[in-house]
């Protein structure tokens, strides 16, 4: 008889902000289907429960605003209350908003964006640490690719998703010696429901759609499921030598990203 297969994140305790939607749901169904118990946080704690209640009884959702620190310390005290250890946390929540160039945009939208995007994962690591320490566990940040290109009227997000990635690296030169592994994860373009929002919302739906597609080298604009794909390989023991890294997950996106839709 042929021996099971044995799962990548079998028992490990993952703690997932943004978890109840878009790729953040994505990487919440790829963990539970390796084997983790995923603590799933959003701001929309009905939607964090619901999506919680959906993976399963052994899956815990609440509310938690990553840029209130006293909303992730209690999260993260819920999340190790109920399981008693901490192996990873994943880092996915984020907004976008505003999509317009740099001298457009007012104090209170940057302030938004930095206080959700990057202290978020100040918040979440200085209240993980010590039970990311004891579990020799690690960290992984949902980035972009366009904080590593740039993106037309998207400045202060693409500053923010630029910092991710330097701070990544620090942390995890940092981390390294706890045995703490930590990585970003970078996607292109990706169909969440707030890029279907915005497709909609463009003069030729159509033309918009296609252009989303044409890219990525591959060809395609993907579901959110590539990119969990990826996170549970940077969270499993098959990445056990990777830290630091920024890994795209763009379909080639940063070989051509620049290229005009033909019409």
């Amino acid at each position: 008889m042929g021996r099971n297969k044995e799962m990548l994140l079998q028992d490990r305790v993952i703690f997932l902000t943004g978890g109840s939607t878009g790729i953040g749901w994505e990487c919440a169904v790829a963990y539970a289907a390796e084997g983790a118990r995923v603590a799933l946080v959003a701001r929309n704690g009905k939607g964090a429960a619901d999506a919680a209640a959906e993976l399963g009884p052994e899956h815990l959702g609440f509310s938690c605003d990553v840029s209130i620190d006293s909303d992730v310390q209690s999260a993260i005290q819920k999340t190790l209350d109920r399981y008693g250890r901490l192996d990873a946390v994943h880092n996915n929540a984020g907004i976008g908003a505003p999509l317009k160039p740099l001298h457009e945009t007012s104090d209170e939208e940057w302030e938004s964006l930095f206080r959700i995007n990057l202290k978020g994962i100040l918040h979440t690591t200085r209240h993980a640490f010590p039970a990311l320490v004891e579990s020799k566990g690690c960290i992984l940040n949902t980035s972009s690719l366009v904080g590593e290109i740039g993106q037309e009227n998207h400045a202060a997000y693409t500053a923010t998703k630029g910092g991710m990635n330097a701070l990544t690296k620090s942390m995890a030169v940092d981390y390294a010696r706890h045995g703490i592994r930590v990585n970003v994860v970078c996607p292109a373009g990706t169909w969440t429901p707030m890029l279907r929002q915005w497709c909609s919302g463009q003069p030729s739906p159509n033309l918009a759609a296609r252009y989303l597609d044409e890219i990525h080298a591959l060809g395609y604009c993907p579901e959110g499921d590539v990119i969990a794909d990826a996170c549970v390989y940077l969270l499993s023991n098959m990445a056990r030598f990777v830290t630091g890294h920024i890994m795209h997950v763009s379909g080639g996106a940063e070989l051509g990203y620049r290229r005009l839709l033909a019409i």
